[in-house]
């Protein structure tokens, strides 16, 4: 079971949610530990250009991805609960559908990912 809880808080741009799941025990009956897990998320989000997985300890913030099509994820292993916490920021005015857009054309067309992308005009 997967639970999703985004957080509404009094901000000019950007969405932080929190997501919990549980985990599966591996065949010696203890849970994957923080180390490997994280090795799965960096390996599959290695080539992602706007995808930043932070270090152990470090929790995303709206401040660090305003403005930008980023979104940093982090993820913390509840032992106690047998569960795993995962946590992200992302500025949904970039990274939704228009800056979407952009970046599909620019992977349709041959440009870079991250062309007109980089340097986004930020208001409010």
């Amino acid at each position: 079971m997967i639970n999703f809880t985004p957080h509404l808080v009094p901000m000019n741009r950007g969405i932080l949610v929190t997501e919990y799941a549980s985990l599966k025990r591996k065949a010696d009956g203890s849970l994957p530990t923080y180390e490997e897990i994280k090795a799965v998320y960096d390996k599959y989000y290695a080539r992602e250009k706007f995808v930043r997985v932070l270090d152990a300890g470090v929790c995303p913030e709206t401040k660090w991805v305003e403005g930008s099509k980023y979104v940093d994820v982090t993820l913390v292993i509840d032992e106690r609960t047998g569960r795993i916490i995962l946590m992200g920021a992302l500025d949904n005015l970039v990274k939704g559908a228009a800056g979407q857009a952009v970046q599909n054309m620019n992977l349709l067309f041959g440009l870079p990912e991250s062309e007109g992308l980089e340097l986004v005009p930020c208001f409010p």
